[in-house]
């Protein structure tokens, strides 16, 4: 699902190989839509959207999401035991992408933080390492879990 908002003095000059689907000069004189709803997709989307109204709106969850992230990469930086490869002016905010600096318990790391609740922080196949994904709908409470576990996890392995 996909949503545009189009300032109308910017309609009515479409490229000549643009698809009907995509002249949204057609759509706006039709007042019409070229297909058939997602209708589940919305009712989803206008309970995120009174949602995110609800904290504040995009900005408010701008602010948490940088907080969130903010946590979780000043953690690892100061770690001698993880470690982020990614320039700080081009990490996620969404994706916090990390290393165990010894290899050999990322299994480790994995079972034992799917024992307690935090699930999918395998990295990805082309990359390795584990990645943590914070998106909007995680709470900073769940950062929080997850920085608890790594520091334990830390301590209890640190001298493996």
């Amino acid at each position: 699902m996909g949503f545009v908002i189009v300032k109308k003095e910017l309609l009515g000059s479409p490229q000549p190989i643009t698809p009907n689907l995509l002249n949204y000069t057609l759509i706006h004189e039709g007042e019409s839509m070229s297909n058939t709803p997602p209708t589940f997709a919305w009712y989803v989307a206008g309970k995120v959207f009174k949602w995110l109204k609800s904290i504040g709106g995009v900005k408010a969850i701008a602010e948490i999401n940088y907080r969130k992230a903010k946590k979780l990469y000043d953690f690892i930086d100061n770690s001698d035991f993880y470690s982020n490869q990614i320039n700080p002016e081009n990490r996620s905010i969404m994706n916090v992408p990390f290393l165990l600096l010894n290899d050999n318990l990322n299994n480790v790391f994995l079972e034992e933080s799917n024992e307690v609740g935090l699930l999918a922080l395998k990295g990805h196949r082309s990359v390795g390492g584990m990645r943590a994904s914070i998106y909007n709908g995680l709470p900073e409470e769940g950062v929080d879990a997850l920085l608890n576990f790594m520091e334990a996890f830390e301590n209890k392995y640190s001298n493996v």
